[in-house]
């Protein structure tokens, strides 16, 4: 009995209006999405309902013939719960919570919660909950404004000052847990740039961000570039800490390759705030490389996204390379190799490929640690025998391309930036001095 109770309380509908300036390949992406983001929450889908109107309800989202619809679905297919796909108000759930006769979780609901679960790092964790309180807030308004004068203190007792009611009392608990959150993240995030800042002064660190739409398959590449076992699911947003690398095989200058959140249409702002900080890896990369689902039929839409909440974050112009990926689930392979050259006519400069191919990720590789190496210079070096001892620094710091040696020492020619190579000579120069 306890097991079917488990199963019943994940089916749900996924419901949404079609407004008239929506059309249906848009429309049923987003529906599509929806689903997946179901998925990930741990809900069967049992049943899809749509209505088109030319604006939302604005008691209860549907129009009320709908509504009694909706209900007779829910209760046919026993769903405890109705997903909508658009962010509706307080007053909006509240009122067709009460008309379908189960709960109902808004876009912006279901992707907090995924958040939610899949947080793991403290900042992460915290970011989440800044964004979920922020949510409940206003919920706890209507909430109040519903149960009526019932919900008004007598006095001023556990804590609330004469007249607070408890509604307002759980308002203020957030506003005061909001501002201590936010104080920690400010704290944490003083202490990562301070450890970026000294990483890179020390290292002289090259760094590229991975970005795209959310299930694109940064986390793959993410492995296959670095070697790393990132993790590596058929969900949206399986992991959302940040992850940092470095390029492997490693290349000169050393590349630090970083994961970011995935993107997704409609991006509740309060998660694109509270997440500010993994986002900035986006913003301190030297280089973004954009995934995009090349099999996806909507890719389009994915780009759109992808640079509408770069720009809002302030990583327009950061460079960028982008990179078409699952192009093995593009068809059969005629189809692939259409949409491959489609690709290459509309977005010329960009990478196709499959991360699962091991040729392609080379291909990828090279094209990182090329965009790394256009300003590098090539020199040549002599070190006497004595001098040896400087080879480790050389090989660390610069590509050795040739090597030869005589009875006096090692000429090695090399690849290097600019002030890797200056400092080299410098270093050479005090210690013939020296001798």
């Amino acid at each position: 009995m306890t097991q079917q109770v488990a199963q019943k309380s994940k089916r749900a509908i996924v419901a949404a209006v079609q407004l008239a300036t929506v059309n249906d390949l848009e429309f049923d992406a987003s529906l599509a999405e929806l689903r997946q983001l179901a998925k990930t929450l741990g809900f069967a889908v049992v049943g899809t309902f749509t209505q088109k109107r030319a604006g939302f309800d604005k008691a209860a989202y549907f129009g009320t013939g709908k509504r009694e619809e909706l209900r007779l679905l829910r209760e046919e297919h026993a769903a405890d719960a109705i997903l909508i796909d658009h962010e509706i108000s307080p007053s909006q759930a509240f009122n067709l919570e009460k008309e379908v006769g189960c709960e109902v979780m808004d876009r912006t609901m279901v992707i907090l919660e995924i958040f939610h679960r899949h947080a793991r790092s403290r900042t992460a964790r915290a970011q989440v909950e800044i964004a979920r309180l922020g949510y409940m807030a206003p919920r706890l308004r209507e909430a109040a404004k519903q149960a009526g004068p019932k919900d008004r203190a007598r006095s001023g007792t556990g804590g609330r000052s004469g007249g607070e009611s408890h509604g307002e009392l759980d308002r203020r608990k957030i506003r005061d847990r909001i501002t201590e959150l936010q104080q920690e993240l400010d704290t944490m995030d003083l202490g990562r740039k301070t450890q970026r800042a000294r990483r890179q002064e020390r290292q002289g660190l090259a760094r590229v961000a991975l970005v795209g739409y959310t299930n694109a398959g940064k986390s793959t590449l993410m492995r296959a570039l670095t070697g790393s076992e990132a993790l590596v699911a058929d969900k949206l947003f399986a992991t959302l800490d940040t992850t940092v690398r470095a390029l492997h095989p490693e290349t000169v200058p050393r590349v630090l390759v970083s994961d970011t959140v995935g993107f997704i249409k409609n991006l509740p702002h309060g998660l694109v705030a509270s997440f500010k900080s993994t986002l900035d890896e986006a913003l301190e990369a030297s280089l973004l490389v954009h995934v995009v689902d090349a099999s996806d039929p909507g890719f389009e839409r994915q780009l759109t996204v992808t640079e509408e909440v770069l720009d809002e974050i302030g990583a327009k112009g950061v460079p960028r390379l982008l990179v078409f990926n699952k192009i093995d689930r593009a068809g059969d392979e005629s189809g692939q190799r259409e949409r491959e050259a489609a690709l290459r006519a509309q977005f010329p400069g960009c990478i196709v490929m499959s991360a699962r191919r091991e040729a392609d990720i080379m291909k990828l590789h090279e094209a990182i640690a090329a965009f790394f190496q256009r300003d590098l210079v090539e020199a040549e070096l002599f070190l006497p025998w004595a001098a040896q001892k400087m080879r480790g620094e050389v090989f660390a710091t610069c590509k050795v391309l040739e090597e030869r040696a005589d009875a006096a020492g090692a000429f090695l020619r090399i690849r290097g930036e600019p002030e890797a190579v200056k400092r080299l000579y410098e270093q050479l120069r005090e210690g013939t001095d020296d001798a």
